[in-house]
């Protein structure tokens, strides 16, 4: 079914009933060209790209849970592009030219809005770096304006500009950033994959890789052994465990990330916005709720919730820049488990084991970066090839020192 304003009308006079499942929900198969572990929004983009773009279509996407139930419906659904190391800006201003095309290439509503993105400075130097990161976002056609005080006045009139501890001097303006639905983005996806004939397979959870010679030839499961000529794992921060299933060790770490949302409200926040002195982010969602987050919660962890002291910091932080958030009543929060890299970027390489692919380290970036994400590592496991724009998520950088070190990132996890 081609999803369209008719089959909407045509459904509703006929009591709903016509409506198709959006996937298969089919049985393994004994072997497939292409194995991808994990259901999120990495692993079933990439099930897309291998069977649209690249004619692979002997695919099979592994979940252990159902889909959406990881980080891709665990976030805070911000989409930006506003990056300053080379690499990082490359990559991810095609990421959102391909958000921009998501919707009318899946035929399928991911609520992906453009409404740009504020990122707050509170000094001289922040300032300057802003305007530096307004300029990247130009070289890259993907705009970018620095906002005066007197502008964000007038462009936000409810944020709190008396506040002496924590300044505002201005802002970078990045129209192209906005939102998208988190949860809509997979079901997407997995719909996209589907039509092309990828198997997704649910609560089928991987238990470890059958290796010979130093090449993956499957995977076992709990729904029992399934072969393959290559394996892709995008199962973020899992990934370390999946890892030593194959025998090797990643240079990430998993941390927790915690996000809120409030009951709805009538429409307040037309953008996104960033608060840099308290590293809170905030949005309203078109149900009008609005959804915020803040820092890690500052330990390694697999679990996928989080801490009331850090709910407390995310809470005092937006009090102080927005205190009219006060005013609403918190309906549910949640954490996602975040795969870490050492300097803030991520790796889209071949690993140790032959014919075993590795997506990880998305550190903040993972929900952002799923079109870009999924694109380039389809390319690498058809083509053998980095895609030219995600060649420098390297995992020998780790082995040589030749870091990414996205600006602000520093010696650990959690420092960008």
């Amino acid at each position: 079914m081609r999803y369209s304003a008719w089959e909407v009308f045509r459904n509703g006079l006929t009591g709903n009933k016509a409506w198709k499942p959006v996937w298969r929900d089919p049985e393994p198969k004994q072997r497939y060209d292409v194995v991808i572990v994990g259901g999120g929004g990495h692993g079933l983009a990439t099930a897309y790209y291998l069977a649209r773009v690249h004619g692979i279509r002997n695919v099979a996407v592994l979940e252990r849970g159902y889909i959406g139930g990881g980080n891709s419906g665990r976030n805070t659904t911000i989409i930006r592009a506003n990056y300053m190391s080379t690499a990082n800006v490359k990559f991810y201003s095609h990421c959102i030219k391909l958000w921009e095309n998501l919707e009318q290439e899946l035929n399928y509503n991911v609520m992906f809005s453009q409404r740009g993105l504020v990122a707050l400075g509170h000094s001289d130097g922040q300032m300057e770096a802003m305007a530096r990161r307004a300029n990247f976002c130009q070289l890259e056609g993907d705009g970018g304006e620095v906002w005066s005080l007197e502008e964000c006045r007038r462009q936000m009139p409810y944020l709190n500009y008396d506040d002496p501890r924590f300044p505002i001097y201005g802002a970078h303006w990045h129209p192209n950033g906005g939102t998208a639905r988190h949860d809509a983005v997979v079901w997407g996806y997995a719909r996209g994959a589907d039509r092309l004939g990828v198997d997704i397979i649910q609560n089928c959870a991987v238990q470890g890789f059958r290796i010979e010679a130093g090449k993956v030839v499957g995977v076992e499961t709990s729904r029992g052994f399934i072969g393959t000529t290559k394996v892709g794992m995008a199962v973020a921060g899992r990934s370390g465990e999946v890892a030593a299933m194959a025998g090797f060790r990643l240079p990430i770490e998993s941390h927790v990330l915690q996000a809120f949302v409030t009951e709805g409200l009538k429409p307040v926040l037309p953008t996104v916005i960033g608060f840099g002195m308290g590293h809170f982010y905030i949005s309203q969602s078109d149900k009008g709720g609005l959804v915020f987050g803040g820092d890690l919660d500052g330990y390694n962890s697999y679990a996928q919730r989080g801490n009331l002291p850090m709910m407390e910091h995310v809470a005092e932080a937006g009090m102080a820049l927005m205190p009219m958030i006060g005013k609403s009543k918190l309906l549910r929060s949640w954490g996602g488990i975040n795969d870490m890299t050492m300097d803030g970027s991520p790796i889209i390489d071949r690993s140790p084991v032959e014919n075993f692919f590795i997506n990880t380290g998305w550190c903040y970036g993972g929900f952002k970066a799923i079109t870009g994400g999924g694109d380039a590592f389809a390319h690498l496991i058809a083509t053998g090839n980095y895609h030219p724009a995600a060649d420098k998520f390297t995992l020998k950088r780790f082995e040589t020192g030749e870091l990414i070190d996205e600006t602000g990132a520093g010696p650990r996890p959690g420092r960008h």
